[in-house]
């Protein structure tokens, strides 16, 4: 087995400076840190997390707050996950993953066990009963969304509310007058969850301001309910020509529904869609689409974690602007008669 002073040999450094670049404790040259990664990478060192969480009073460990529950789209949460767990190995911490709806239950556990030096929160509500006792408690947490009042938090998210107001611009400007958003399960609106409630917000305020009118419809996403929640548009906007969807699973449904009853994408009807980019190029029609940043939302999550673990102070919300992609799913609006 490899020992530290192995390593600070084969970089020409002392022990102490490799512990200082596994712990962070002090700050080390750029060129220095780069040299003694380099020897640990070849070496193959693993430093004993046992000894190190002992000399530093830390555990090493992050923990992920990400209830799974059945109303979200369970593979972009996997792919912040994983992003978050991949950084966070680079920075010599692990990933304790908490999949369970335990609310502040889980903030206090983990704040009162030692189990991990920090948190970091997915699924944020707007009134997120978990924040209370985050602020309370002063350990190291990154929320990944952003509640209504992020005063003293740190918060990093997509830009969900430019995302809904891209969205009605990328469609106004094609000449649609009418749109429908099918968003997500009925369940994420009646928890306020953060990034549904704010796309909604930016969409509609948009909307308004370029004469758009529009109607919001959630949707379960299987086949047969996006075959009701369509009826129900046509039978109130009879017409509607854009679509916007929040929901991954109802994309699928939307197009097999559309080419059904014979309107066509984008000749009749044109289909904007919020989802990660794979979703978006892998659909029926090439999707026109706002992309889910999945992997550099997670990055930066840990990026932030570990910044406050060093003493520095992060409270600021962190939004990543939306970028849209035209695509073969939109076009100009049919003319009217």
């Amino acid at each position: 087995m490899v020992t530290l002073a192995e390593v600070a040999r084969h970089a020409g450094v002392s022990a102490s400076t490799v512990s200082y670049v596994l712990s962070g404790k002090r700050s080390i040259s750029s060129r220095t840190r780069d040299r003694v990664e380099q020897s640990i990478e070849e070496l193959g060192y693993h430093p004993n997390a046992g000894a190190r969480a002992l000399a530093s009073s830390r555990s090493n460990i992050i923990a992920l707050m990400m209830p799974l529950r059945t109303d979200m789209y369970v593979p972009v949460m996997m792919e912040i996950a994983l992003a978050v767990a991949t950084t966070a190995r680079n920075h010599g911490h692990d990933v304790l993953l908490l999949t369970g709806e335990e609310g502040p239950a889980a903030v206090r556990r983990v704040a009162g066990s030692g189990l991990a030096d920090a948190m970091i929160l997915m699924d944020v509500e707007l009134l997120d009963a978990r924040l209370p006792l985050v602020r309370e408690t002063g350990r190291p947490a990154v929320l990944i969304g952003l509640p209504a009042d992020p005063t003293g938090l740190t918060c990093v998210d997509l830009d969900f509310a430019a995302t809904g107001a891209l969205c009605a611009e990328h469609l106004a400007e094609a000449g649609h007058r009418e749109i429908a958003v099918v968003g997500e399960a009925a369940a994420v609106y009646e928890r306020h969850t953060g990034f549904a409630e704010r796309t909604m917000d930016g969409l509609r305020r948009r909307a308004r301001e370029l004469g758009l009118r529009t109607l919001h419809r959630p949707c379960e996403g299987s086949y047969e309910s996006m075959a009701g929640t369509l009826a129900r548009i046509f039978d109130e906007r009879p017409a509607t020509t854009g679509f916007v969807v929040q929901n991954e699973s109802a994309i699928a449904p939307l197009l097999s529904l559309l080419r059904q009853q014979g309107r066509a994408v984008p000749e009749d009807v044109s289909v904007v869609a919020i989802c990660p980019e794979q979703v978006a190029t892998q659909a029926s029609v090439r999707l026109t689409s706002v992309a889910i940043p999945a992997q550099e939302m997670g990055r930066r999550a840990v990026e932030l974690v570990m910044a406050q673990l060093n003493g520095q102070r992060t409270e600021r919300v962190t939004l990543l602007p939306p970028e849209l992609t035209v695509r073969a799913s939109s076009g100009p609006a049919p003319a009217a008669g």
